[in-house]
C-alpha cells in the first residue's frame, strides 16, 4: 500500500441507513467481520451516487444465511459455489460474498478457493480503484493502494494487465467504460496496451455483457473522447462490427451538453455507428438491444437517407404532427449531428429544437363516421379516403378548416 489514506465514510447515507447497518450487524453478532467493497466505495470517495452496495466478509456462505435468518432477514443463495448469497434487509438487497482467491481461472468464471485474507481478496480484483473496502463505522481498508489511483482520477488494472484481462475479456470494455467515467488525462499507457493486445478475447464475450459496457461508456463524461481512443487502437470497430464515426458521437454529445440534456445512448449509439438500414440491424442483433433501442436505431438509418431536413420548417412540422415531441427532437438532434455547422451557428438548430414548446400540432377533425356518413361502405377504402384526406390537408400547411375538409371529403367520396 501507498500514498495517503482515504478519508472516512461515516457520513455517508448509504452507509447509515438502517437496512445496511442491519445486514452488518447481523454479521457482527455472529463474530464475522464484514466490509462493504467495490462500487459503492468507489463512488462514495468520489462524491458519486451509490446504488447497489456489495460487502464481503470472512463469513462462509452457509454462516451467512443463518446469521441474515437469524436477524430476521431474507437470504437467497444466488451463487453458493462463488461464496455470493443476496441478503435483502427492507426493500434493499445486499450482495455479499465470503473473501475467496482465484484458484484456477478460465473466462469469466474461475474456481475459488474461500480465505480470510483480505489483501487476498483485493489482489483478485480488476482495477485499484475498485479494492477499496469500508466498515459499518465507515473506515476505509485500501490495502492496494486504490485511493491514491482513485484521487488522481487514474485506472489501472490491480498487478498484471494481461493476465487480469485473460481472467475476463469483458474486463476490457471495464477498463474504457471506468476511464471514460472517473478518469483525468491520458488513458493509463500499461493498461491500455494490454488491452489493445489482447483484444481477440472480445470475440467470446455475450452481446448482453458488451452491450452493458459498451451504452454505460457512450453515456460517461468522456464516453466520446475515449471512444475515439478505441476508435485509433482498433478496439470499437472489433465491437461495433462496423466503422464508426467519432467524431458523429462527439458532436452529439456537445450538443446535449449545450441543451442541458442528459445522454441519450441509442441516440449516440446511431450517430457513432449506424448510416444504412444494414448498420441499425446488425447492431440491434450483435448487441442484443432492446426494441426501443432498436426503433431509434432504425429510424436513424431512415433519417441518414432523407432528404429533407428539419432546417425545413414545413417538414419540421409534419414530423413533429406525425410523431410527436419525443422522436421529433431525436430527429432533429441526429440533423443537427450530421450538418455542418460551428458554435454560433447553434441557435437556428435550437429553435427547431424546441419546437414543441411554441407549436402545438393541430387535431385532424374528421374521423372515419364522417366517410361513412357520405354512404361509403365499411371497407378498406374508409381508411384510403380518411388518409388521402389527410395527407391533403398536411400538404395545405394544416391551414384547412373543418368546413373546407368536408367539401374536400365529399369530392374524394364521389371519386
Amino acid at each position: 500500500m501507498s500514498g495517503f489514506p482515504p478519508p472516512r465514510l461515516d457520513g455517508a447515507e448509504w452507509l447509515k441507513r438502517p437496512e445496511t447497518q442491519a445486514v452488518f450487524a447481523a454479521l457482527a453478532a455472529r463474530g464475522h467481520a464484514a466490509r462493504a467493497v467495490g462500487g459503492a466505495v468507489r463512488n462514495a470517495l468520489a462524491g458519486r451516487p451509490v446504488a447497489d452496495i456489495d460487502i464481503a466478509t470472512d463469513a462462509r456462505p452457509e454462516q451467512v444465511m443463518a446469521a441474515a435468518e437469524s436477524a430476521g432477514l431474507r437470504a437467497v443463495p444466488t451463487g453458493l459455489a462463488h461464496g455470493t448469497v443476496t441478503v435483502v434487509a427492507g426493500e434493499h438487497p445486499y450482495e455479499i460474498t465470503t473473501l475467496r482467491q482465484d484458484v484456477e481461472t478460465h473466462g469469466r468464471h474461475a474456481t475459488v478457493a474461500f480465505t480470510d485474507d483480505w489483501a487476498e481478496d483485493a489482489r483478485r480484483r480488476d482495477f485499484t480503484l475498485n479494492a477499496l473496502y469500508c466498515g459499518a463505522d465507515g473506515t476505509v481498508f485500501d490495502p492496494l493502494g486504490g485511493y491514491p489511483d482513485l484521487a488522481a482520477r487514474r485506472v489501472r488494472f490491480i498487478g498484471n494487465a494481461r493476465a487480469r484481462i485473460r481472467e475476463d475479456y469483458l474486463r476490457i470494455m471495464r477498463f474504457f467504460r471506468l476511464t471514460a467515467d472517473f478518469a483525468e488525462g491520458p488513458a493509463d499507457a500499461e493498461s491500455l496496451a494490454a488491452c489493445v493486445r489482447e483484444r481477440a478475447g472480445l470475440a467470446v464475450l455475450s452481446a448482453e455483457r458488451v452491450r452493458v459496457e459498451l451504452l454505460r461508456l457512450l453515456a460517461a463524461p468522456r464516453g466520446p473522447e475515449i471512444a475515439a481512443v478505441m476508435q485509433d487502437y482498433g478496439i470499437l470497430p472489433s465491437v461495433l462490427g462496423a466503422a464508426p464515426r467519432p467524431n458523429l458521437l462527439a458532436r452529439l454529445a456537445a450538443i446535449e451538453a449545450d441543451l442541458d440534456r442528459a445522454p441519450d445512448v441509442a441516440l449516440r449509439l446511431a450517430a457513432l455507428a449506424v448510416e444504412t438500414r444494414e448498420d441499425a440491424e446488425r447492431l440491434r442483433d450483435r448487441l442484443r438491444l432492446s426494441n426501443g433501442q432498436a426503433a431509434k436505431l432504425l429510424r436513424a438509418a431512415a433519417w441518414a437517407r432523407d432528404g429533407r431536413s428539419t432546417s425545413q420548417i414545413e417538414h419540421a412540422k409534419v414530423l413533429l404532427y406525425r410523431h410527436g415531441a419525443a422522436v421529433y427532437q431525436e430527429r432533429v438532434l441526429l440533423d443537427w449531428t450530421r450538418s455542418i455547422f460551428v458554435p454560433t451557428e447553434g441557435e437556428p438548430w435550437r429553435r427547431r429544437f424546441n419546437l414543441p414548446g411554441r407549436w402545438l400540432p393541430p387535431r385532424f377533425p374528421l374521423k372515419g363516421a364522417d366517410v361513412l356518413a357520405l354512404g361509403i361502405p365499411a371497407g378498406p377504402r374508409v381508411g384510403e379516403i380518411l388518409r388521402t384526406l389527410e395527407d391533403w390537408w398536411i400538404a395545405g400547411g394544416f391551414a384547412a378548416d373543418e368546413a373546407a375538409l368536408r367539401d374536400r371529403l365529399s369530392a374524394l367520396s364521389a371519386g
